[in-house]
């Protein structure tokens, strides 16, 4: 049986605008495909994730089948634009609406993400991707995915400067092959533990 991924977007931008960050959860998707776990791109912004800390913060939030959507899938990737050297506000709800994993266990004790890979993808026109790829793999291990080996992808262009990663003539090789590495170690590390879950209590 063949792994299944979601990507989120979390874009400032809301659908149908052009989102580098989306190119990038787009090849992403594509390696992964190619290696057994095809998935679903969902762009956050469109959705109305209600501010909060608990899965399902009343009628109309639209968080509650994100969640549902996360927790189906073997493999998360997360996406975010670099906004003032920090993920996007997206990315911050997402993050704070995924803070309710915490207490949220298993009759073995384990969090609701357990067994499951996540992985990061970073954009934008400043330095800072180191940065906001750690805030992310910190936020996304407390919750309970486990990060692969390798699973930052990035790109950011020259200070002071307008270009944008949808804007390059091509993809660079090194972004390229930060890619087919997340995608080979994610698709690698979800099938092994869809088939030996972390011990409970």
């Amino acid at each position: 049986m063949s792994l299944s991924t979601l990507a989120v977007n979390c874009t400032l931008k809301p659908s149908p605008q052009p989102s580098s960050c989306e190119l990038m959860l787009s090849q992403i998707l594509d390696a992964l495909a190619r290696r057994g776990a095809p998935g679903e791109l969902l762009r956050a912004v469109d959705h109305d994730i209600r501010p909060g800390v608990t899965s399902d913060e009343g009628p109309g939030d639209g968080w509650p089948e994100i969640r549902r959507k996360i927790l189906a899938a073997d493999i998360l990737v997360l996406g975010t634009p670099i906004w003032l050297g920090h993920p996007s506000s997206v990315c911050q709800r997402v993050l704070e609406r995924m803070d309710a994993f915490l207490g949220e266990t298993d009759a073995e004790g384990r969090l609701a993400p357990y067994g499951r890979v996540a992985a990061v993808a970073v954009v934008g026109n400043e330095d800072g991707a180191h940065h906001v790829t750690a805030e992310l793999f910190q936020a996304l291990g407390d919750v309970g995915f486990t990060l692969p080996a390798s699973v930052g992808a990035y790109w950011v262009g020259e200070a002071m400067q307008k270009k944008d990663y949808k804007d390059l003539p091509r993809t660079p090789e090194a972004v390229a092959k930060s890619i087919d590495t997340l995608a080979r170690n994610c698709a690698h590390l979800a099938g092994l533990l869809r088939n030996a879950q972390y011990p409970g209590q």
